[in-house]
């Protein structure tokens, strides 16, 4: 491919309805929308893709899915699972799709502070140094460093790091002493389709670091994140994206 043509791009937002610490956390309400619908208007916004696709295995949320200007691929029940690995309905979705893609991005709807301008500033990265990496990956400096993290198996408790000298092991050191680790979030990932194709994964095996900023990295998994959410955005200045239709009637959905 000519290094000034940009690749082909779809957007991949999965939406399985058997969530269990919240139910039905892709479509919860926030601020009068489903989570879900932040995430696509996001990725219309953006200008990035040529497609915006959700994956679901609900009636109910494929028609959400669209009320928000998404197309929709229906998963089977077995890809659906909390078990159920990504590559599974990434590489379903991939081949149901009309036509071939150069790279696909993964886009959660538990991540709705994600704006478009971080996924302009993610693509333009990946493009930036498209030949050197399979893979992209939304990733934040870690509050909870492993190397304070331990293993109890029985009555006996070891360190998941075991570095440093004896008389100062990591375990023992101060937080700025220790090297800086970085951790994954949910907003996004991008990633060639020939990882899916050629190695049945979804990121391959060299990855681009793309660091997130304020808010775009926050994840809204359990109860207490969606109060967070609102804490946020009241008192710190979070903002969602902007939606540009009326909200759809979660009764009817």
């Amino acid at each position: 491919m000519p290094a000034d043509h940009a690749p082909s791009i779809v957007a991949l937002i999965p939406a399985r309805s058997g969530s269990k610490r919240v139910a039905d956390k892709n479509i919860r309400p926030l601020l009068g929308h489903p989570a879900m619908a932040y995430t696509i208007c996001a990725a219309h916004s953006s200008g990035v893709f040529d497609q915006v696709c959700v994956s679901t295995d609900s009636g109910d949320y494929a028609e959400i899915a669209r009320h928000y200007g998404a197309e929709v691929v229906m998963r089977p029940p077995e890809m659906a699972g909390d078990r159920s690995p990504d590559i599974d309905w990434v590489e379903h979705a991939l081949a149901t799709l009309e036509r071939p893609y150069d790279c696909f991005s993964i886009l959660r709807p538990t991540s709705p502070f994600r704006q478009p301008e971080t996924i302009q500033r993610a693509w333009a990265q990946f493009l930036g140094e498209r030949e050197q990496f399979d893979s992209l990956r939304a990733v934040q400096k870690c509050r909870e460093h492993p190397a304070k993290m331990w293993v109890i198996r029985g009555n006996r408790m070891s360190p998941l790091l075991p570095f440093g000298p004896p008389e100062q092991p990591w375990h023992s050191s101060q937080y700025p002493s220790l090297p800086e680790v970085y951790v994954q979030n949910a907003s996004l990932e991008i990633a060639w389709s020939r990882v899916v194709r050629d190695g049945r994964t979804i990121a391959g095996v060299s990855f681009m670091p793309f660091l997130t900023q304020g808010f775009e990295g926050v994840d809204l998994n359990d109860p207490e994140d969606w109060f967070y959410a609102l804490h946020i955005i009241e008192h710190e200045g979070a903002k969602l994206p902007v939606i540009d239709r009326p909200p759809i009637n979660l009764g009817n959905a």
